[in-house]
């Protein structure tokens, strides 16, 4: 493959590690973003063995060790009997796999220091809004129909709402999902929780509340979590409408001990209000232009796959581009390679979502007695904790990587790396 010029479209984690593995490929590369100043978008994440392996071949995964937290089991109960619905655990698979929660700062903040580091081109306040072909070049447009750049190949990573995605010719049906939630980054000071495990309570499949340990955005600042409250998207301005007091009053009656996280949220400001969609491009190539991430294919985050699957896509896109001869080649290679994982994590996440995130009655009583019980058999803990590790198929092979030695990665007693030469020592 030659040396090609590529733009990529959006600077999130995504755009941040297509820019560092293809540049290390030889690809001349520039990150278009559309706001101002490039910054982090979200709350907290779960980073799975897959996302971390492709971290670990940038040589980030020593940095994000020292800054996430190590989560060993996913735990879920009744708010009201306190009956155990959810119990994921990943040493339910051999080779010592986990899984490590991450605020999104420290993700972008890492890969972006790369990227900086590296001194790849990033122009902001670029807003892109069409993309045509120009003889062999692909050819943006900003929102004023002028040229923004011509190249090589474009890649779309500007997320969901992409307006490339939405643009082109394989453009996917978009559905729309009737639950999001309220999301709030705060100090875990004088909270009672288990710093290995993402923790979360139930009321039916209408109420899901949560907690996630999520370390740290830079090194010596606090540790924090993530915390988040299920709704339909379609209540929240009546929840705001009511108050906040009246919110956290339904959340203590859940859970009294998110006290102390509720006592820092003094205003609505404090919340994000996230939105999901379920939506899958085939393939996610059009002409000379690839999309990866949220632009390829998005659903709700009830599986925690979504920054890890994009984190996929940059790995195989970068190995397709290594090893085709030629772009058309690579841009099929490519498809190919994520097709079967891609479809696999979309239908398990459609499936699971409702037994979670639903007006459904019947699915919550099925989740709480059939489901739960069938979860606690030897065979099901094994394959629930592939599905949460994101290698329920194998998903390295296709994008060239090798997966990581856990073992070695997680040698530390207390489960922690509390810095980053820990983590190299490790």
């Amino acid at each position: 493959m030659k040396t090609l010029d590529i733009g990529i479209a959006g600077a999130g984690p995504a755009g941040l590690a297509a820019a560092l593995m293809l540049s290390r490929q030889g690809h001349r590369v520039e990150i278009l973003e559309r706001f101002d100043v490039a910054s982090p978008v979200g709350s907290g994440l779960m980073l799975q063995p897959t996302g971390l392996t492709v971290l670990n071949a940038l040589g980030l995964l020593p940095s994000m060790l020292a800054l996430g937290s190590r989560i060993d089991r996913l735990y879920g109960a009744d708010a009201r009997s306190g009956r155990t619905v959810l119990d994921v655990r990943y040493d339910a698979l051999a080779g010592g796999r986990f899984g490590l929660a991450v605020q999104r700062a420290a993700l972008f903040n890492t890969l972006h220091d790369a990227v900086v580091a590296a001194g790849l081109p990033i122009r902001t306040g670029v807003t892109l809004a069409d993309v045509r072909m120009a003889g062999a070049k692909a050819v943006l447009l900003d929102t004023e129909g002028c040229e923004v750049g011509a190249y090589d190949l474009v890649i779309d990573a500007s997320g969901a709402r992409s307006t490339l995605s939405a643009g082109s010719a394989v453009a996917p049906k978009v559905r729309e999902l009737t639950y999001g939630a309220f999301w709030a980054t705060l100090d875990s000071e004088g909270l009672v929780h288990d710093p290995h495990a993402l923790v979360q309570r139930y009321d039916q499949a209408r109420v899901m509340i949560g907690i996630l340990p999520a370390g740290r955005a830079r090194v010596g600042e606090k540790a924090r979590v993530a915390f988040f409250w299920s709704l339909r998207v379609a209540d929240a301005d009546a929840v705001r409408i009511a108050g906040l007091e009246r919110w956290k009053a339904r959340i203590l009656d859940y859970w009294p001990d998110c006290a102390p996280l509720l006592d820092q949220v003094a205003d609505w400001e404090q919340l994000t209000l996230a939105r999901y969609a379920h939506r899958t491009m085939r393939p996610p190539v059009s002409g000379r232009v690839a999309f990866l991430g949220d632009s390829a294919h998005s659903t709700s985050p009830q599986l925690g796959q979504g920054a890890n699957m994009a984190l996929l896509d940059v790995a195989a896109l970068t190995h397709a581009l290594e090893t085709a001869p030629d772009l058309d080649c690579a841009l099929a290679t490519y498809a190919a390679a994520r097709r079967n994982h891609v479809a696999l994590f979309q239908l398990l996440s459609l499936a699971f979502t409702p037994f979670y995130q639903s007006d459904s009655t019947l699915l919550a009583w099925l989740r709480d007695r059939l489901v739960a019980t069938i979860a606690r058999t030897p065979p099901m803990q094994a394959l629930l904790a592939s599905i949460v590790s994101g290698t329920l198929i194998d998903p390295f092979a296709s994008a060239g990587l090798a997966e990581c030695d856990w073992q070695a990665l997680g040698a530390r007693p207390d489960g922690l790396f509390r810095s980053a030469s820990d983590a190299i020592s490790a």
